[in-house]
């Protein structure tokens, strides 16, 4: 138990009734630094670097692996440019494909997933030296491990976790073993020590460095909801959301920005309604819809702190008429466009 002052409480969103009050985390003595004390300035670099990172290693199927390549193929990088981005494509790490696996000891594929999220690490921390943000493409959801463990190598970053899920699951509470369910449990240092111990501090984010938003509270269980209060997490459901995207994103990133130096942004796009835009590779039918998304992620991206952007969960055989993965392009191509405003989306026909 910490003996620092605690801060006043503060109201957070019910998922069941009207808001509560939880105290604060205690406030820390001191501000963390990463080994060396190489803390960056406020301001990043405006270069970006793309990683493409197809894995599936930890999620429930196949598919996702082939993002990366599509979203190329759908103009994300030539977007980019054509806005006036400078934009070095690095390539991809090696293909991680699902294979089904028995658990061991709650989870599945352990190894090959650390494997993967190290290399993410270490690609990251290249292009972060190099003086460029990185722009991520996953890829199943525990790729955004191996990205905050890459940063926290240089600065003291905190994350916007933009997801459809709150990823609270643990090995021991989880029935299918499935690491991508478990991300946000390993990133605040719990679950399996390997993967939880990747970067250069455990935990890897501090309860405050992380924002959960636009999760569909009535996917949490019972374990996920205590791991939500136990570690007082600062979280903004899909009904809260809805009501102001852009000024509940603002407020999520005040709230980060007072905690860590730097910030990182993770879009899962099963954070989309699935009746509208079914694109992810877990389905969503109380999601956001794309505009309200649009709105937060560009609220988001126009941090002066903003270290980077992962982008999650796109499953290309979704798409089988190529009219979903253009139009996620435009939305991230445009927030991370300086200046540009959201662009105008449209809903797609409900799924039948």
């Amino acid at each position: 138990m910490s003996r620092h002052r605690s801060r006043a409480p503060r109201r957070v969103a019910s998922a069941t009734g009207p808001p509560t009050t939880v105290a604060r985390l205690p406030t820390r003595p001191a501000r963390w630094s990463p080994p060396g004390d190489r803390c960056q300035p406020r301001t990043m670099t405006q270069g970006i670097g793309v990683i493409g990172v197809p894995t599936t290693a930890g999620s429930h199927n196949a598919g996702q692996e082939k993002a990366p390549a599509a979203l190329r193929a759908a103009g994300l990088v030539d977007a980019l440019r054509a806005a006036g981005v400078d934009v070095e494509d690095t390539g991809d790490l090696a293909v991680r494909r699902h294979r089904p696996t028995p658990p061991v000891d709650g989870v599945r594929d352990l190894d090959r997933v650390v494997e993967l999220a190290a290399e993410v690490a270490d690609r990251v921390s290249e292009v972060h030296a190099a003086g460029r943000r990185p722009l991520v493409l996953g890829g199943d959801c525990t790729v955004t491990l191996g990205v905050v463990a890459g940063l926290a190598r240089h600065v003291d970053v905190g994350l916007a976790y933009v997801d459809g899920d709150a990823d609270l699951n643990t090995p021991g509470g989880s029935t299918s073993g499935v690491l991508d369910t478990m991300g946000t449990t390993h990133l605040l240092g719990g679950g399996a020590p390997a993967l939880a111990g990747l970067g250069p501090r455990v935990p890897l984010l501090p309860d405050d460095h992380l924002e959960l938003f636009g999760f569909d509270p009535g996917e949490l269980d019972t374990d996920q909801w205590t791991q939500l209060v136990a570690h007082r997490l600062s979280a903004t459901p899909a009904p809260v959301v809805r009501t102001d995207p852009a000024g509940h994103a603002a407020a999520a990133l005040r709230r980060l920005e007072a905690a860590a130096d730097a910030v990182l942004v993770h879009l899962d796009v099963d954070v989309l309604d699935t009746n509208d835009f079914p694109l992810a590779n877990f389905p969503h039918s109380a999601g956001l819809a794309l505009d309200e998304v649009a709105a937060a992620l560009a609220v988001f991206c126009s941090s002066d702190a903003l270290a980077g952007l992962v982008l999650t969960e796109v499953n290309p055989d979704h798409d089988p008429d190529g009219v979903l993965l253009p139009r996620i392009v435009e939305v991230v191509a445009a927030a991370l466009t300086p200046g540009q405003s959201p662009p105008a989306t449209r809903r797609t026909a409900p799924v039948q």
